[in-house]
């Protein structure tokens, strides 16, 4: 018989999965013994970078990826990035070594008390196999269980002696996944659209994931829906300079309902209307405003305060909905005339000589928390599969994720537009970057402090927020010493040459731009 190695490698072979991401342990070392000379691993120096750079290219590729990490330590390394994945809704395939199942009895050095457990509730589906001959067999299991929707990530725990033992084969099959919905719902939400007075769409991430961009555009201006975009939308899913876009909906029940109530009808489409960030009393809608939601997670149309609902791949629905009912005639609205550009260094001014200054088919990795509105004010994201963040909130996922986007999309220029704060927590992910020789764009915004601690400390109405100051970071001599050329920009005249000789170089750059 075949080794649980050889098969596992035939089987990670053929789903597509022949790049590993990972930071080598004891435990995991048999797994390379005699390591494909068509597979390549992915070194990342800390296990939450290597976790975020799997979920960028996992994101780019539309395939999971498979990451290998240490036991206990390892694996609670990579929790907060593990987490993000689970928010962002991508497929990986996460393993982990285990101590030698003869020694497991004894509590032995690095090994892992209750190795299933540990990544719960983040993972969708968690297994230690009871034989070694099973470890094949329970990759193969996570690997369609994350690539089910609502994708996620999935964990297997493997003892190290697991690698070399006899080993079951693990027969191919096909795997349709995608659900197109209640044709009888999607034809009453259809009839409910074209009677509309003033329909609106709102878009979540989903919809990105289901490549239902087009499909948007066309149901849209079928029905001259204005759309919005979900709140914390981890994805761009509409053209944001197009005449029926209306911005970016706040994670504020009562900004909500303001921002809504001119609508008779609301389609939210591809994740939830209703995620908050702060506590507010009042009503989840206006009153006379009906509510559709549609999605392939049943959790997020469950826990919704209200609306009809619909099970459905979100790209497979938007094109039901869109040839379903006649088309308006009504014309689009007027183009608004765009403000002038910020002249003095802010934030705003970086945003928008990046959108001056990119190539059409750049992408943007974004973790910079307080400049958010900034970039969504001023670099509009124009074409579909530009634009990625973390869904979850934690920090640290933005630089390794623009190295993984990079590796997932050949070619492409990747710009990880960070915040000064965000990109100390996996800064070792430009040594990966180094590595790859990936043309990645890192843009620093530094305002010498955690902004959004700051800016919610006034919420709550405090005087000092205590822990935000971050001033003595050297980000050009951090870049350099991962083997990155880096700039500094003081002023808009080094900001523009700057950034024009970072996104012509074919490797990978920082460019630390001092703001207020």
């Amino acid at each position: 018989m075949s080794t649980v190695r050889a098969i596992a490698i035939d089987l990670l072979r053929s789903l597509g999965m022949t790049r590993i991401f990972g930071n080598p342990g004891s435990t995991e070392l048999p797994l390379f013994r005699d390591f494909p000379a068509d597979f390549e691993y992915m070194l990342g120096l800390q296990e939450a970078s290597v976790v975020a750079m799997a979920d960028g290219y996992a994101q780019a590729t539309g395939n999971a990826a498979f990451v290998n990490l240490h036991s206990s330590a390892g694996v609670g390394h990579a929790l907060g990035n593990v987490f993000t994945a689970f928010r962002n809704r991508t497929p990986l395939v996460v393993t982990a070594g285990q101590q030698a199942r003869s020694i497991l009895p004894f509590e032995p050095f690095l090994y892992a008390e209750r190795p299933t457990e540990f990544p719960r509730p983040f993972v969708k589906w968690s297994c230690e196999p009871a034989r070694a001959a099973d470890v094949p067999l329970a990759i193969a299991r996570a690997y369609r269980t994350a690539m089910t929707p609502p994708f996620g990530p999935c964990f297997v725990s493997v003892p190290v002696d697991d690698w070399d033992r006899p080993g079951e084969a693990v027969a191919g099959r096909s795997f349709a996944v995608r659900n197109p919905g209640d044709p009888a719902a999607l034809a009453r939400l259809a009839h409910e659209l074209g009677a509309a007075e003033s329909p609106a769409l709102v878009l979540g991430a989903g919809v990105a994931r289901a490549q239902g961009w087009d499909e948007a555009i066309a149901l849209a201006e079928g029905q001259r829906a204005a759309v919005h975009v979900a709140p914390f939308a981890a994805r761009n899913v509409f053209p944001e300079d197009h005449r029926l876009f209306q911005g970016f909906l706040p994670a504020s029940r009562g900004e909500i309902v303001a921002r809504l109530a001119k609508h008779d009808l609301v389609v939210a489409v591809g994740g939830p209307l209703n995620l908050y960030h702060t506590e507010a009393d009042g009503p989840h809608l206006p009153a006379d405003t009906a509510l559709w939601i549609i999605d392939d997670d049943p959790a997020v149309l469950s826990c919704a305060p209200g609306g009809n609902a619909i099970v459905a791949d979100s790209g497979m629905a938007l094109a039901f909905l869109a040839g379903a009912g006649p088309s308006l005639r009504k014309p689009l609205p007027p183009l608004e005339n765009p403000e002038p550009a910020p002249a003095e260094m802010s934030d705003a001014l970086v945003m928008a000589r990046i959108a001056a200054l990119r190539t059409p088919d750049a992408i943007v990795v974004e973790e910079a928390p307080s400049s958010r509105p900034a970039m969504q004010r001023w670099l509009p994201m124009l074409r579909p599969d530009t634009f990625y963040t973390t869904a979850g909130g934690g920090l640290g996922y933005g630089l390794p994720a623009a190295v993984g986007v990079a590796m997932g999309r050949p070619g492409a220029r990747v710009i990880a537009l960070l915040g000064d704060g965000s990109a100390m927590y996996s800064i070792q992910a430009l040594f990966s970057a180094s590595r790859a020789r990936v043309p990645v764009s890192v843009i620093v915004i530094a305002n010498r402090r955690y902004e959004a601690l700051e800016h919610f400390g006034r919420h709550f109405g405090l005087d000092q927020v205590e822990g935000t100051d971050l001033s003595g970071l050297d980000f050009v001599a951090i870049g350099k010493g991962h083997g990155v050329p880096s700039r500094r920009a003081t002023t808009p005249e080094e900001l523009d040459a700057a950034l024009t000789w970072s996104f012509s170089e074919p490797g990978p750059t920082l460019v630390e731009v001092l703001v207020p």
